[in-house]
């Protein structure tokens, strides 16, 4: 047991420098956050000023500010769209290699992510934070907790956006090409997982419906803990739901594919 963990904390390990070879890269992916950042807080800034500073769904001015820098820092670890080298691997049959391996597969890719989630905490979120926090209006929590409650809660949002893409790279099997799916997927995920506006500005029907999804889980929840808003140990309660459930959901995906690639020969 104890060397099984030891693999997998080496491959969490390795994940985390493969990530942060690409230093280029990750400089051009938060330039581009804080822009599109500055580009949020001008137009949420205006939609206050013309309401004469009145609050929407619970958000002020500043909590807003927050929010749209907790969001683009986010972005970075929780990861919504990236490149999917699993559908990639399963297009061309490389994956007969990854399945043939000791381990398994899905908490193989996993601890990668993990790795990765962690390099981009360090380089993404924590410069686009600070950024937000010295040169705008912002909202530090005023409880302890809520430092290692929001750690938590991002670690949760990571596990369900990772089992997200996860099962979206297994429909390959199936599919042959995922690419349409997942930029279906690229499109609505933002949008409902609290990226574009918080989900608080959303009709309340919207809200309700989206309470039912897993998208909430992976953006808005982990900025809802750090601007207290809303219990806390119904939103981890809720998270770690459907980390679990979409796992589960993966891994039975995950069986019923490799039942698929013995049965075509491979």
């Amino acid at each position: 047991m104890c060397a099984v963990i030891g693999c997998y904390l080496r491959i969490t390990l390795a994940g985390f420098h493969r990530y942060s070879t690409y230093r280029q890269a990750v400089l051009a992916g938060t330039a581009t956050n804080i822009v599109f950042g500055l580009i949020k807080v001008g137009i949420l800034s205006g939609v206050f000023l013309a309401r004469d500073g009145a609050s929407i769904g619970g958000y002020d001015l500043t909590t807003t500010i927050t929010y749209v820098w907790l969001g683009q820092g986010l972005l970075g670890v929780v990861d919504l769209w990236s490149e999917d080298d699993l559908a990639e691997r399963i297009r061309t049959g490389d994956i007969v290699v990854d399945l043939s391996r000791p381990w398994n597969l899905q908490t193989a890719l996993l601890c990668t992510d993990l790795g990765r989630a962690g390099y981009s905490a360090i380089a993404r979120f924590v410069p686009q934070l600070l950024l937000g926090a010295v040169f705008f209006p912002f909202r530090w929590p005023d409880d302890p907790m809520v430092a290692p409650t929001f750690v938590l809660s991002t670690a949760l949002a990571v596990l369900v956006s990772f089992n997200m893409r996860f099962l979206l790279g297994l429909t390959t099997f199936w599919l042959l090409d995922s690419r349409g799916v997942r930029s279906l997927y690229g499109i609505a995920a933002p949008t409902l997982a609290g990226l574009e506006i918080p989900l608080s500005f959303f009709p309340g029907w919207a809200q309700h419906a989206l309470s039912f999804t897993p998208f909430p889980s992976m953006l808005q929840f982990p900025i809802n803990v750090f601007v207290q808003d809303g219990p806390v140990l119904a939103t981890l309660a809720q998270q770690l739901l459907w980390a679990l459930l979409l796992a589960a959901t993966a891994r039975l995906v995950l069986a019923r594919a490799m039942h698929k690639v013995v049965v075509q020969g491979g």
